[in-house]
């Protein structure tokens, strides 16, 4: 258009310290075509013969481009750690390729077996990932939990440094709740390191956000005690906005319907001209503005949002503070230059063949060698060169965990629970073995006191950021004295399961972050472990190792009613990867089985245990503990591999297999059989997982020990079998399958009720009665 003045892109600000402005906007147009190459090959061009859709995001990543390039490649520091989106994952495996971390080798595998991951994985990408991210919301909390236990490790141990923690989240990612729990809880607005960045390009999977949601974001994070950074617009829209009619625009903008913004981001010049100025009382002023500008440069202005400007970006981060939380609200475009930017349901969606050869005709790029670095001496391979320089990190060496012992030498009497044997344990280890409790670290939601952990919380602290004051210290009433400083060893989050699991998993990687291993263990009301399991299997999967505690468990929570009763968890420890599970019956099989889990914890081939505990108060002389060592380390082995034998008749006519809270019933039934003539082995199950592992490696089908079978479940003694548990039943029903025996499976697959422990378990049928009538039923 003649007479039209076309207005350039900005200069750069030329910061100190900044990175050459062009040399980053080449370095960002390469990352664009990099992450969309890897996804366009893993679908169009390797070969597929299932038809399987193979997948990938497109789109989301060219959203984050512009803020992950700016941030690699201007802004981090070997200490910080970022946690990607788990749709930009392509992003960060480009940019890893650019800093020289990854094989050339790797980019034609995105999704396929033995390559790149999905979604960013530290334990199985090949290159440099901070956080393991996925399932929604997880991977946006994990740097709150990694800012905690760096800052545990450095005041304990020291050499763990500093940095910032990011997280770079999608807007739709904060509808999970989970993200919200952690953003509230009080220790966080004291975390000045951590950093959000969200990519606010206002769609879902599905459709565009209709609402304008910023706002209230803003009102959310601020009210939480964050410091809230708002990118809206580029500098090309902020130089528009300073003219005539620039404010009406402004306006304009701003008040529109998503949705009708996304509509103009497909438009053309000619159709811009006619949409965008509206049919407000400025309509007139907005096209007379409109006017000025050439097509080009009206194309570019609509779509120069502040989340895919180098300058604007850089101004956001000079803001950052460092004393309080920070969220950055970065506006952007889903498919932000690609051929698909702005369409409603460009999610999941491929470029065409035409479409990627057009998107490398306006990158300078060769579709036929479409994995080209930059050439070393040319500005943009200098400034590469310079960042792979500036975040090599040193090596980390692993620092030995103190031995924890095996067996602690107590042989408890009287009557306990499994639940206060828990910190009867944890206190016996501080004194038998300071060093190794000395990494322990203890977790739980709001329930220190009602799980038994007040006795360890008086002796080891809690943790806070800073000291305060302990005011009831003077108070002879109060039992449990709540000490608060760094170095306190337990942690309480409020009523946050997913908050819990998360911390739990970063505490327990600390071992491959800065080689030094600590011990989480995490307690909470077993009802809640289904709610926390998503993420703290997700922390196992990246690493985290650690100890799950789930206390009071099952219908024998008979008074708290349907609501708060266990009835799948104990089948949790056979079907978790990275976890071996132990429902212990007798208090010292609570000290062996949480020894050995300590002593699986903080190595590369450590793993993560859960322990499902009870209130029920059981007679300790039933365990029928041996006196003679030799006899005594016998029975420890067994019940860390799993079972060991509690009775064995001579010429058994059944086999009773009892597990945690019900072994009481167990045990009187064998009685109660003996009277009828029938003589009872009974057997006491610490661990269908183990034995589960013990029965596939049995059959080539593992590679795990199975010694324990035959110790416990030997051939010559198989009889009818009857096992029984407080949770559902199916959890111990392959245990027939050992000996190949009739067999009854007992246990619960209802929802709870409330009323005294004997109704309870009749109206189950775990009751002594039911044992009976089932063992009678077989042997007949």
């Amino acid at each position: 258009m003649n007479g039209v003045r076309t207005i350039d892109p900005p200069a750069s600000l030329q910061a100190s310290g900044a990175v050459d402005r062009e040399a980053l906007v080449e370095i960002e147009k390469r990352v664009l075509w990099l992450s969309t190459a890897m996804v366009h090959h893993a679908n169009r061009v390797r070969p597929n013969p299932t038809g399987l859709k193979v997948g990938g995001h497109q789109a989301s990543c060219a959203s984050m481009v512009s803020i992950m390039t700016s941030l690699w490649f201007e802004q981090l520091r070997p200490g910080d750690r970022v946690s990607v989106k788990p749709h930009a994952s392509p992003v960060l495996h480009g940019i890893n390729y650019l800093l020289g971390e990854l094989a050339e080798k790797y980019l034609t595998t995105l999704r396929e077996f033995g390559g790149l991951q999905s979604y960013p994985s530290r334990a199985k990408d090949p290159d440099p990932v901070d956080y393991s991210t996925g399932s929604v919301g997880i991977g946006a909390t994990a740097p709150i939990w990694g800012a905690i236990a760096r800052r545990y490790v450095d005041t304990v141990f020291g050499d763990a440094g500093t940095g910032r923690q990011y997280s770079l989240v999608g807007d739709a990612e904060l509808d999970e709740g989970a993200v919200w729990e952690a953003i509230l809880d009080t220790s966080v607005a004291e975390l000045g390191e951590i950093v959000w960045i969200v990519d606010l390009n206002r769609q879902s999977l599905d459709r565009v956000v209709p609402n304008i949601a910023a706002g209230r974001l803003e009102a959310m994070f601020s009210a939480a005690g964050w410091q809230v950074i708002t990118v809206m617009f580029g500098r090309l829209l902020e130089d528009l906005f300073t003219r005539a009619g620039g404010q009406a625009l402004r306006s304009r903008i701003l008040t529109m319907p998503n949705p009708e913004y996304q509509r103009l981001l497909r438009c053309d010049a000619a159709a811009l001209r006619v949409r965008l100025p509206g049919n407000g009382s400025d309509a007139a002023e907005i096209a007379s503005l409109l006017d000025d500008l050439d097509d080009d440069t009206l194309l570019r202005a609509i779509r120069n949002l502040g989340g895919h400007d180098l300058d604007t970006l850089r101004g956001a981060y000079e803001q950052i503070d460092d004393t309080r939380p920070t969220v950055i609200i970065a506006y952007t475009i889903k498919g932000h230059r690609l051929p698909t930017q702005g369409h409603p349901q460009n999610h999941s969606s491929l470029l065409t063949i035409e479409q990627y050869e057009q998107l490398a005709a306006e990158l300078g790029m060769d579709p036929a060698h479409p994995w080209v670095r930059f050439d070393p001496d040319s500005i943009p391979g200098r400034v590469c060169a310079a960042a792979a320089q500036r975040l090599r990190r040193e090596s980390v060496e692993l620092v030995t965990a103190p031995v924890i012992p095996a067996d602690i030498g107590r042989t408890p009497s009287g009557v306990s629970t499994t639940q206060a044997a828990l910190g009867r344990a944890l206190l016996d280890l501080s004194r038998l073995a300071p060093e190794a409790a000395k990494r322990v670290v203890t977790v739980s939601p709001d329930v220190s006191s009602t799980t038994n952990l007040a006795g360890w919380l008086n002796k080891v602290g809690v943790w806070s950021p800073n000291e305060r004051r302990n005011w009831f210290d003077d108070d002879a009433e109060t039992i449990m004295h709540w000490r608060e400083k760094p170095t306190g060893q337990h942690m309480e989050l409020g009523i946050a399961e997913t908050n819990l699991v998360g911390l739990m998993g970063e505490l327990g990687a600390t071992w491959s972050r800065w080689g030094q291993p600590l011990f989480p263990i995490g307690v909470m009301y077993d009802p809640f472990v289904e709610r926390a399991l998503e993420p703290w299997s997700y922390g196992i999967y990246a690493g985290g190792q650690s100890i799950l505690v789930g206390t009071p468990s099952g219908v024998t929570l008979a008074a708290e009613g349907g609501a708060h009763q266990s009835i799948k968890t104990p089948s949790i420890g056979i079907e978790q990867p990275g976890c071996v599970s132990y429902e212990p019956a007798f208090a010292v099989d609570v000290e062996w089985t949480l020894l050995d889990s300590i002593s699986r914890l903080g190595r590369p081939d450590g793993s993560s245990s859960y322990l499902r505990l009870s209130t029920r108060p059981v007679d300790q002389t039933l365990a029928g503990v041996p006196t003679d060592p030799a006899a005594r380390e016998r029975r420890r082995r067994q019940v860390v591999a799993g079972a060991y034998p509690l009775r064995r008749a001579e010429r058994p006519a059944v086999m009773l297999v009892g597990v945690g809270a019900v072994i009481t019933e167990t045990l009187t039934a064998a009685d109660r059989l003996a009277e009828l003539g029938l003589d009872a082995d009974v057997v006491c199950v610490t661990s269908a997982g183990l034995l589960f592992e013990a029965v596939q490696a049995r059959r080539g089908l593992g590679d795990g020990p199975s010694w324990i079978l035959d110790q416990v479940f030997p051939a010559d003694r198989a009889a009818p079998m009857v096992t029984v548990l407080d949770g559902h039943p199916h959890t111990l029903a392959f245990l027939a399958g050992i000996n190949r025996v009739p067999a009854a499976a007992l246990g619960v697959t209802r929802f709870g009720q409330v009323g005294s422990l004997d109704d309870v378990y009749r109206y189950h049928g775990i009751d002594t009665d039911s044992i009976v009538r089932a063992a009678l039923d077989l042997v007949d």
